[in-house]
């Protein structure tokens, strides 16, 4: 895919953009815009030391790994609710989630963020597309990401995928229990305040009941970033890749257990609830 890249002076204003997304209920078409967006982005102090307290993580001269997202979300969201965009973005379905870290973030004050959406494929219940964040410094890159969500309801032509065999899949290495923590009500509304990404689905049980769910439901991305600060000295700190599936959801409050294999180049990790309730399976492993 050609990217045609439109470079911004300075990030959208969120309040607009959520005016936006709420006036825009329907699927208007099914095919994707081959524009991305593109602009350099300041890291603040205060703004990065609130997101280390929401997620858990400790003071360090490295970027938190998910800490990109935050600075890009004004970027997806200008590019989902724009008017070329064809599905409305409350409702959308966040499946899993790929992190490469390229080389050490370490010493960032500033980086260019590009996001562009992808890859639409027919699913069981609709369609699936990829959102594609990237992150250069003035080295050149220095940290990609996709984001994989379901739109229920949209019909495009073509046959839904099949499953990747088994043998292309390495066995997962041997997990125990690493740590546990607990979800609070408010977690969502805190982790909205430090990246801006304030989905009723996780701010109350008032506000997602309004899209059917019975209780808030925890940020995909905040269980990744919350993982992620317990597995710091797991993982190496670049040449990484970090891939998350979101099982099911953790419905607020909620206790949560973090399984992982040792720490090494490679790894495997799962967040469970309570029995046998899966709520999010990941993986790190060099860039291929």
């Amino acid at each position: 895919m050609t990217v045609h890249w439109l470079d911004l002076d300075s990030p959208p204003p969120l309040p607009a953009l959520y005016a936006h997304a709420a006036t825009k209920r329907k699927i208007t078409g099914n095919t994707l815009p081959e524009q991305g967006l593109r602009c350099w982005v300041d890291v603040e102090a205060k703004s990065l030391a609130a997101f280390r307290d929401v997620c858990g993580l400790a003071p360090s001269p490295l970027l938190p790994p998910t800490y990109p997202h935050v600075l890009a979300f004004g970027l997806q969201m200008q590019l989902l609710t724009d008017k070329d965009f064809p599905f409305p973005l409350l409702g959308l379905i966040h499946l899993s989630n790929r992190i490469r870290v390229l080389r050490p973030l370490g010493g960032v004050t500033q980086l260019r963020i590009g996001v562009f959406v992808h890859n639409l494929q027919k699913h069981p219940k609709g369609a699936t597309f990829e959102v594609v964040t990237q992150a250069d410094d003035l080295l050149g890159p220095l940290w990609e990401a996709e984001s994989r969500l379901l739109c229920k309801g949209v019909e495009v032509p073509g046959e839904v995928p099949g499953e990747v065999p088994q043998t292309a899949t390495p066995a997962p290495m041997a997990l125990s229990e690493l740590t546990r923590w607990y979800a609070p009500a408010g977690i969502g509304r805190q982790y909205a305040k430090v990246s801006g990404d304030y989905n009723p689905i996780h701010l109350s049980a008032a506000s997602a009941k309004l899209f059917g769910l019975p209780s808030a439901i925890a940020h995909g991305l905040w269980l990744k970033a919350r993982a992620l600060a317990a597995l710091t000295t797991h993982l190496p700190v670049a040449n990484v890749e970090i891939n998350v599936a979101f099982k099911k959801p953790v419905r607020l409050p909620n206790e949560v257990i973090l399984l992982s294999s040792d720490a090494g180049a490679s790894g495997d990790f799962q967040l469970n609830g309570q029995g046998d309730l899966v709520h999010m399976v990941g993986q790190w492993r060099p860039v291929s």
